[in-house]
């Protein structure tokens, strides 16, 4: 799990790989049709698309002469539930100081 945490995250710290990833949310595209927005050559689209490719964030599709680059949504929610656990972290952390900032300002409240 952590080697495919490390992969997810190092393919993610590239802007332009994020941004490949934000235009597939929409659905899938072509190499061309992903480098279009860059000032990128298509082979240097295509080793950002390799590296997220073997993160897992995306796959190659089928169609007729073309391979579609698709979303894998399967890799995203590996993330997402990597941060759950850090998120329920700092909720409980919200909820414990919430509950003394009450109590703390209860107090003040009876002094008065």
């Amino acid at each position: 799990m952590d080697d495919r945490l490390d992969a997810i995250f190092s393919a993610l710290s590239d802007p332009t790989r994020r941004a490949i990833l934000a235009r597939l949310a929409n659905g899938k595209a072509t190499v061309a049709e992903l480098a279009d927005p860059f000032e990128l050559s298509q082979p240097a689209i295509s080793k950002h698309l390799k590296v997220l490719e073997q993160a897992g964030l995306i796959r190659s599709g089928r169609e007729a002469n073309s391979r579609p680059r698709i979303l894998e949504p399967a890799a995203l929610k590996t993330i997402a539930d990597w941060i759950a656990d850090y998120r329920r972290f700092w909720d409980q952390s919200f909820d414990r100081l919430d509950d003394y900032l009450s109590k703390v300002q209860g107090t003040e409240n009876d002094q008065s």
